[in-house]
């Protein structure tokens, strides 16, 4: 999968990697794959969350060691 973009969130706390978030996804354009890192659990859910009613697609969410990883691309 292409990824056009990473967003390195690690260490912040809530709601700093969702406000990332969504200002990263709303410089990019539609179709585009953002990959998001994370240490923050609560991110898995209020990230999708603001996927589902942004209108983007979440194509995946892992927990991988201390990282939450989410992969959308942007609607």
């Amino acid at each position: 999968m292409d990824v056009e973009k990473e967003l390195n969130a690690r260490g912040m706390n809530c709601p700093l990697p969702l406000m990332k978030t969504k200002r990263t996804l709303e410089k990019m354009e539609r179709g585009q794959v953002l990959r998001v890192y994370a240490t923050d659990s609560g991110s898995m859910k209020d990230i999708l969350a603001f996927v589902n009613e942004a209108g983007h697609t979440m194509l995946d969410q892992q927990h991988v060691g201390k990282d939450y990883i989410h992969i959308i691309r942007c609607g």
